[in-house]
């Protein structure tokens, strides 16, 4: 007998039929002699309808109050495949975040998991139980309902596997796995049949939209084996390990892109101590993330420095760095949010040289402009222009040797 944790997403349980197939998948695993925990996201669309309606009443919803409106998704879902299962003679029980003893922080939209209790869920499967929790939401140490940001219910079903012990955490979704590629970009991409917790994490960092990056870190932490695959087919899926397998490792194991990045360039900065924090300290303030930066210095005792940020920062970060810029003496603030960030990710790197070279190459072949570039043990990042990122996402599956056989 084992225990798993399955979470089945939006598109899932986007309506009743979908629920009852749900339900069917679930018992079925339970047959098998399973002891089931069940995570759920609200029906597909349900979530983006709600912040509408909010939307609609006041321009700047009350974050504690839209937490509140956004949990009842989950919340919904939850209790139609207990009543699904109830129905088909399944002791189950549904339970909301709070219920679960999902105890988190009070940064409400974006709150992060501080420690899981997992009381009742534990004395729910001793009596034999389907436990059916919503996913995407907690609580603070005030009462409050908390919700866990984007891809909460990702983050959710490992934490709760972790906190249980369970043998597996299945992530169900409207894909079958985990791909060298974004397949709707590159059609000679192939799915992948295990995968190390490090290149997933990078891979979830960098574009890749199968599994969130908290979710993975979790995972990575507390050793937990996470299985993705589809709830529409029973297709094998990927397998998500810590750790890497003794076998010898493809230098790149994904191609991935985001389209979401925005680049600012403070021209002509004075060159010394203090000038980095200057720059960089009121963007942190601010909660905006910086991810790549380079630093040209110039003659004559100044220097350009150059980053990205996420294109929803892009108009608050070039605003905030144009005062900057008077504040400290640089000459210009330039932006540009027509970029994309394109990426190679494979723990093989770690024992291959020339991964690099030949990256570039393959681009400089096709004649796509290398705009910004940063590196770690096992990933490389480049920052090239917007309309060329998925031909450069082709190009460098072919050239790494990962393109489907026929």
């Amino acid at each position: 007998m084992a225990l798993i944790v399955q979470k089945y997403g939006g598109t899932s349980v986007a309506d009743t039929k979908r629920i009852q197939n749900v339900a069917e998948r679930v018992a079925k695993t339970y047959d098998a002699g399973n002891q089931v925990v069940v995570i759920l996201s609200a029906m597909s669309g349900v979530t983006d309808k709600l912040i509408g309606m909010a939307g609609s009443l006041s321009d700047m919803p009350d974050k504690r109050e839209l937490d509140v409106l956004l949990s009842t998704g989950e919340q919904t879902t939850a209790a139609l495949l207990a009543i699904a299962l109830k129905s088909m003679n399944y002791k189950a029980e549904s339970m909301l975040g709070f219920q679960a003893d999902i105890q988190t922080d009070c940064n409400f939209g974006d709150a992060r998991i501080v420690d899981i209790g997992a009381h009742r869920i534990k004395s729910g499967l001793d009596r034999g139980e389907i436990i059916v929790a919503a996913g995407f939401q907690g609580c603070d140490a005030y009462g409050n309902i908390t919700t866990l940001g984007r891809g909460g219910s990702d983050t959710s079903a490992v934490a709760i596997a972790a906190a249980i012990e369970a043998d597996m955490c299945e992530i169900y979704t409207d894909v079958d796995g985990i791909y060298t590629a974004d397949p709707n970009v590159c059609d000679k991409a192939r799915k992948i049949n295990t995968i190390s917790c490090d290149e997933m994490l990078e891979m979830a960092s960098l574009g890749a939209k199968v599994l969130h990056k908290r979710s993975v870190e979790f995972a990575l932490k507390h050793k937990v084996l996470v299985y993705v695959r589809s709830s529409f087919n029973e297709e094998e899926g990927t397998m998500v390990v810590n750790g890497e397998n003794d076998m010898e490792r493809p230098v790149v194991s994904g191609i991935t892109f985001s389209k979401n990045e925005a680049r600012i360039t403070l021209k002509r900065v004075p060159d010394r101590p203090g000038i980095a924090a200057a720059v960089f300290t009121p963007v942190a303030d601010a909660d905006i993330n910086v991810d790549m930066i380079i630093q040209n210095t110039q003659a004559g005792g100044t220097t350009d420095m150059t980053f990205t940020v996420s294109k929803d920062d892009y108009k608050g970060t070039l605003s905030l760095e144009k005062e900057i810029a008077r504040k400290i003496g640089a000459e210009a603030v330039l932006g540009d949010e027509n970029i994309a960030k394109v990426s190679i990710i494979g723990v093989g790197m770690k024992s291959h040289s020339g991964v690099a070279s030949m990256m570039f190459d393959a681009l400089a072949k096709e004649n796509i402009n290398i705009i910004m570039i940063s590196t770690s043990e096992i990933r490389i990042s480049c920052v090239v222009a917007e309309d060329k990122a998925e031909l450069a996402v082709r190009v460098l599956h072919t050239a790494f040797g990962l393109d489907k056989t026929e």
